[in-house]
């Protein structure tokens, strides 16, 4: 069968499975392609599949302007979609550039101008080329980290971010079969040169791979299968972590929670760290959780009995009236009044018998204060 027709069906496959799982049904898909062969090769496979099912695909092209050729490789993109009928967009990383952290700083802006483009236009689903190999990188990256079921389980293939799906469809397909794939459609790609700079931990380690197959039978396949099984055990912690948010904590709007220090001191060690990643990512209002270490020394803290309040998470954390509670931090506090917590009061008379820490109330209050205005 000829690589073509073997991947077609692959990805028809995982695409309909993703689908039925997470009862995905939008009917206008963005897909990032950089002109890279792993991302080229999905928004062709995406192409040859919507035809099939009256889906719209829109591809997004970010113009990092890191390198000279830069312009010219998103304007050969542009020429590529344009011949197969794709919608296609180009969007531009301006400002000053970061002097360290590029790899860091130049992700995150890409993902932010794709989200904010998809937000923009009323387009709720985004996919990603990221492939088996990547997956495999990703997990050595996070074990080299020390880093514990979350991290091991690398990429998943649905998140959220910002109010977008993200779809990763290709965590199961090697990147030759993507190369392979492309050659049979008379299309060249752009090779990135910065994905042979051994200043990047990633590159190191995608030049190891090859001597860790051959010396100890690590393949890609095999790391990213472990990935896949680490991924299956997070989906089994987050369910039992939801159970016990639902059931023992209270939320005050978005500007903080509650619980009972007793039953959270039931859990197992690890579900209690789940519970407090959790609530700090969310009431923080942070991408990524906080490191694992930071959270078991205050895991650590909170199981003694002289708790009083740490920060962590862009929150604080408050041991009051025997409850914890998790503020959202805030920078250059303001005094709240007596009289304005009354007036508050006296308009969300829910609020009248509520036991809070100050700094909830002043969170609650500015929120509601701003919200009015």
């Amino acid at each position: 069968m000829p690589v073509s027709e073997n991947l077609r069906e692959n990805f028809a496959a995982s695409l309909k499975r993703i689908i039925d799982k997470y009862q995905i049904q939008p009917k206008v898909w963005a897909v990032g392609v950089s002109g890279g062969a792993d991302s080229l090769a999905l928004v062709y496979l995406l192409k040859n599949w919507s035809d099939e099912h009256c889906v719209r695909v829109v591809a997004l092209t970010v113009n990092h302007q890191l390198r000279p050729e830069a312009d010219a490789e998103a304007e050969y993109t542009a020429q590529l979609m344009k011949k197969i009928g794709v919608e296609h967009h180009i969007l531009q990383w301006v400002g000053v550039k970061p002097e360290s952290g590029i790899e860091e700083a130049a992700r995150e802006a890409r993902y932010g101008l794709l989200q904010k483009w998809c937000a923009e236009n009323g387009v709720p689903l985004l996919l990603i080329a990221h492939n088996q190999r990547d997956q495999a990188e990703t997990f050595l990256m996070r074990l080299q980290r020390g880093s514990g079921v979350d991290g091991l389980a690398a990429m998943q293939e649905r998140t959220m971010r910002n109010g977008i799906e993200i779809l990763r469809p290709l965590l199961d397909i090697a990147p030759e079969a993507l190369r392979a794939y492309l050659r049979e459609q008379g299309v060249q790609w752009v090779e990135d040169p910065s994905n042979r700079d051994d200043e990047y931990l990633r590159v190191r380690i995608r030049k190891l791979l090859p001597v860790l197959e051959e010396e100890a039978g690590i393949s890609v396949k095999r790391l990213a299968a472990t990935a896949a099984r680490m991924n299956r055990v997070r989906d089994y912690l987050e369910q039992q972590t939801d159970c016990f948010v639902r059931s023992y904590v209270t939320f005050w709007e978005s500007s903080g929670c509650s619980f009972l220090p007793a039953e959270w001191q039931k859990l197992h060690q690890e579900m209690r760290l789940r519970v407090l990643i959790f609530l700090l990512k969310k009431i923080g209002g942070n991408v990524y959780p906080s490191r694992l270490e930071e959270t078991e020394r205050l895991e650590a803290a909170l199981m003694q009995g002289n708790f009083k309040n740490r920060t962590l998470g862009k929150c604080e954390i408050i041991s009051f009236g025997r409850k914890i509670w998790i503020v959202r931090e805030k920078v250059g506090e303001k005094v709240l009044r007596r009289q304005s917590w009354e007036e508050f009061m006296e308009k969300n008379p829910k609020y009248l018998k509520a036991k809070l820490p100050y700094k909830l109330r002043l969170a609650i209050y500015d929120r509601w204060k701003n919200r009015n205005l």
